[in-house]
């Protein structure tokens, strides 16, 4: 029996070769077996060391790069199921992001008896409570739900000895600084901290000089700016040819699966009443739907239901959806940080993605810096801006106003 065993813990560590350098345990090692992970990303092979000695860190690398098992590899590792209280505590600035990192972490730890669970606005409290005085190790949450629990009283953190912040800097532009400061202020034990942004803004430095013990820092950041899998194409039109203009390049590119970003609510729907028309499963998600919709209509899109998913930022950041092929940007950001979490939710997992984004005259200006950011010329579909300043005005659709005649 006993050789059995041994037969069964050798053919689990082959099968993850790469992580058997870890020194995880064979219900780790069990569990990334079941979700098919063989060889750790970059981020993964340098976090996973310093977390596992429980050191500070401090962890730059874009969305896509694997953050959320290089946190939940060793974090299930050091937990201890037998104990229920909450040993570890990540928080996220996202509802899907916090439910995506609950239900990777279940994953990675179910073998070994790890329970994960998270907290989040727009569900029952009264049933997330019961749900804890049940027992979770690792507890995933949105700074605002969590800060109902505290000062509630509704939750125990006093066995928490590792803190993790994701996606820090989206929390910080989404305003939780305060909120930050506070939760940590709660955790009056030692404990470790890990800081995982994708930039480095000065309010990240202060909140890390200020909370954490000498912080290794891991910088990926450099290394990759954006991934050479993801390949960029411009389209130049009118504002007002920018709906036919995306059915075009959607019935052309016939992709397996596509994010369409959009910059507000109200053209998050505008537009997937356009697509809708034209093409089946199509969707929408943005942060005014309740909780509820929002999760299903994530699981849809996640398990291939729907095929084209219309949507603003609420899940250009941290969301895994590997099938995606296209990614189509119909409103383009201020920001070139957004526009690069917008791409990287195409072209995962060493697969090929393809980035369209839509440009006026009027976004010009916005197209120079995500050009510098990137690198490169941009790759026109079509006619492109005439040289100079002025852009030419697309043909198609256009006339010209009627001079205004001076009254008489």
């Amino acid at each position: 029996m006993d050789t059995e065993s041994d037969s069964i813990r050798e053919s689990e560590e082959s099968a993850t070769s790469g992580f058997s350098q870890f020194n995880l345990d064979p219900a780790i090692i069990k569990g990334l077996n079941q979700i098919d992970y063989k060889e750790p990303t970059a981020i993964q092979a340098q976090a996973i060391p310093l977390i596992l000695e429980g050191k500070d860190l401090i962890a730059l690398a874009h969305t896509g790069s694997g953050k959320t098992a290089a946190c939940a590899i060793p974090i299930c590792q050091r937990v201890d199921p037998s104990r229920p209280q909450v040993q570890a505590l990540i928080i996220v600035p996202t509802r899907e992001l916090a439910l995506q990192y609950a239900t990777d972490t279940q994953k990675v730890g179910r073998f070994k008896g790890v329970k994960t669970f998270a907290i989040l606005g727009g569900e029952d409290a009264a049933m997330q409570q019961s749900k804890l005085k049940h027992g979770v190790q690792v507890l995933v949450a949105t700074p605002g739900r969590l800060i109902d629990f505290i000062y509630s009283r509704q939750i125990d953190l006093s066995q928490v000895e590792t803190l993790i912040l994701d996606e820090a800097d989206e929390m910080l532009s989404m305003g939780f600084y305060d909120d930050l400061e506070f939760i940590i202020q709660c955790l009056v034990h030692e404990h470790q901290t890990l800081l995982f942004s994708a930039t480095m803004p000065p309010p990240i430095q202060k909140l890390a000089k200020s909370h954490m013990n000498n912080p290794h820092e891991v910088n990926l950041i450099l290394e990759v700016r954006d991934p050479d899998k993801i390949k960029h194409c411009f389209v130049y039109c009118a504002p007002h040819d920018k709906e036919s203009e995306l059915i075009k390049q959607v019935e052309q590119m016939n992709p397996v699966q596509a994010i369409v970003f959009c910059q507000s609510r109200h053209q998050v729907e505008k537009v997937c009443q356009v697509l809708q028309k034209k093409f089946p499963a199509v969707d929408f998600l943005h942060a005014g739907m309740s909780q509820d919709i929002r999760t299903i209509v994530t699981s849809k899109f996640r398990s291939g239901k729907v095929r084209i998913l219309v949507a603003t930022d609420v899940v250009a950041r941290g969301l895994d959806f590997s099938k995606v092929s296209h990614v189509f940007i119909f409103q383009l950001p201020k920001d070139p940080d957004v526009f690069v979490h917008r791409s990287g939710r195409t072209g995962r997992y060493d697969k090929e993605g393809l980035v369209v984004s839509f440009v006026t005259s009027y976004d010009l200006d916005l197209l120079r810096p995500i050009m510098s950011h990137l690198k490169q010329e941009p790759n026109w579909l079509g006619e492109p801006p005439s040289e100079g300043g002025r852009p030419h005005r697309p043909r198609s659709g256009y006339s010209r106003r009627p001079p205004r005649q001076n009254p008489k």
